[in-house]
């Protein structure tokens, strides 16, 4: 980073308005994700084994009943997941906002003046003694 021949000398460009377009895709996804979840589960609970009693069926049954429940449990984390990202993407656009605000505060330039000055420079000029 920042020595490459192309690079333009960033090490890091971060922009906030792509994190808070990206943060609700993630949130759409853990939801849409959820909802396929859940008629997965209550469809085949409802339905019992509805691949059938044929060789296919029996062979598609042995494999996936054992490993229903992990399926499940899988699909769940990545939901979690998802909404993990979607929230820590909306606390970083946050955290920049605040962190872009408190730097420009320290390299704010302040005048000092002294009391009873008028602003002029007091560091004892060039005048004759």
């Amino acid at each position: 980073m920042g020595q490459g021949g192309g690079d333009d000398g960033k090490v890091l460009d971060i922009r906030i308005s792509d994190i808070k377009a990206a943060a609700p895709m993630f949130h759409t996804q853990a939801t849409n994700l959820s909802t396929a979840l859940t008629n997965l589960v209550t469809t085949l609970d409802g339905l019992g084994k509805p691949w059938g009693d044929d060789e296919q069926g029996k062979a598609f049954g042995a494999k996936y009943s054992p490993q229903q429940h992990t399926i499940e449990k899988a699909a769940g984390i990545l939901v979690l997941g998802l909404t993990s990202i979607h929230e820590a993407l909306v606390d970083m656009a946050d955290g920049h906002v605040d962190n872009d605000l408190l730097i420009q505060g320290m390299f704010t330039k302040v005048k000092a003046t002294r009391p009873g000055s008028d602003g002029a420079d007091q560091a004892g000029g060039g005048g004759a003694r």
